[in-house]
């Protein structure tokens, strides 16, 4: 017993166990090479902190709570597949289609019913232009996606093939279907998605069948590419025709150089901070120190893509712009700093379309943020994990 003790002792002593492990196995841990000294989700929080405390004020801790938890997710049923078998199978987990059973029946009614009010105190927008002229959103029920109950966060099983390769649905944060859904996608639109990849946003504009020519851009090839695999696993190719669709990799940002005054609608899902994904993962973070420069200069190239989708759309035509950050320099300031542009520079006079409708549709779903000064902005929550998404809609005048 007492040798034992010893040895103990002994190996408590030895600080250095290298010479006990074989020569092949020893590796020197280079720290500086591996570990950053100050990681990119610790600086990302740091300046959410100080930012969105400020910008949120009691309502931050939750929301800070909750992104950094695990994220609930959609299911965006794919209509080009064989969806019996698969709207059962979620069903039968629990799920819900959140955009065809939303609080009520009555509630989707009266969005669609006409001279719905668009806004309850409609002097306070005056300043920056929303008008209760502009229909209020209607919505494409061809959409489906289906989501797990407030609260449960279970995984939904890896979507499979159909006979014909189709896979069933796509696995997306539900709150990136809703400026789908704000879009009012209408029978025989042309429509442009200026920054497409990964393609969540431009299957759920598909999936309206009621899309006459559609338009995909982004900048990156590579992410283009990603974006015409995820479009061949779900759409057939008879309508990924150059008749039907075009996919391309061009500089948004003269998209109205290229194409003026053409399409119905037009999506900008612009690059952001993308807060969730830059307060949990280092990887491919855009608070990295070696990309502070192109984090600041996030506005000027989402303005810059914004004025070039109020060029693209026609007269009487719609924008949507979208971020998932919760940062107002990049949301609406954005939006203000877009629409003086193309007033001033362009001679483009727009309205903002008031975006409450959605919210009161889909407020046991979401967590929206109360007030918000232009758009609307969802907000994660513990019960209802989705975002954040901002989005506001513009309306081109004649």
């Amino acid at each position: 017993m007492a040798a034992l003790m010893d040895t103990r002792i002994l190996l408590r002593k030895i600080k250095d166990l290298r010479c006990l492990t074989p020569r092949r196995n020893r590796v020197k841990a280079k720290w500086a090479g591996s570990q950053p000294k100050y990681p990119a989700t610790n600086l990302a929080l740091q300046n959410f902190d100080a930012t969105y405390s400020l910008q949120l004020g009691e309502q931050w801790p939750s929301v800070r709570v909750s992104m950094l938890c695990e994220q609930k997710y959609g299911a965006l049923v794919n209509n080009f597949s064989t969806t019996e078998g698969v709207i059962a199978d979620l069903q039968s987990q629990g799920c819900r289609d959140f955009v065809c059973q939303p609080v009520g029946v009555g509630a989707l009614e009266r969005l669609q019913a006409p001279g719905f009010p668009l806004h309850d105190n409609p002097s306070t927008l005056e300043s920056v232009g929303v008008s209760q002229d502009v229909a209020p959103p209607r919505l494409r029920t061809n959409i489906k996606c289906f989501v797990f109950p407030g609260g449960d966060i279970s995984r939904f099983k890896p979507s499979r093939p159909d006979l014909y390769g189709m896979l069933g649905y796509y696995l997306m944060d539900a709150a990136s279907v809703l400026p789908a859904l704000a879009l009012d996608v209408q029978e025989g639109h042309s429509v442009l998605d200026v920054c497409a990849a990964p393609g969540g946003k431009t299957l759920a504009l598909l999936q309206t069948q009621a899309i006459r020519f559609l338009c995909v851009n982004d900048i990156s090839v590579s992410r283009t590419y990603r974006l015409q695999r995820v479009l061949n696993s779900y759409v057939p190719k008879e309508l990924l025709t150059e008749e039907r669709m075009r996919i391309t990799s061009f500089d948004g940002r003269k998209w109205g150089e290229i194409e003026r005054d053409t399409f119905d609608r037009v999506l900008v899902d612009v690059p952001c901070t993308t807060d969730r994904h830059s307060a949990t993962e280092d990887e491919n973070n855009i608070f990295k120190r070696a990309r502070t420069k192109e984090r600041q200069r996030l506005p000027q190239l989402q303005t810059e893509l914004l004025l070039a989708g109020i060029e693209a759309v026609r007269p009487g035509g719609q924008v949507l712009y979208s971020t998932c950050s919760l940062s107002q320099l990049q949301n609406e300031y954005v939006v203000e700093r877009a629409m003086h542009l193309a007033r001033e520079e362009h001679g483009i006079s727009l309205q903002v379309v008031d975006l409450r409708p959605i919210t009161r549709l889909f407020k046991d779903t979401f967590h929206f943020a109360l007030d918000p000064h232009l758009g609307q902005l969802v907000l994660p929550h513990l019960t209802a994990n989705f975002g954040p998404i901002y989005m506001c809609k513009l309306q081109r005048l004649n």
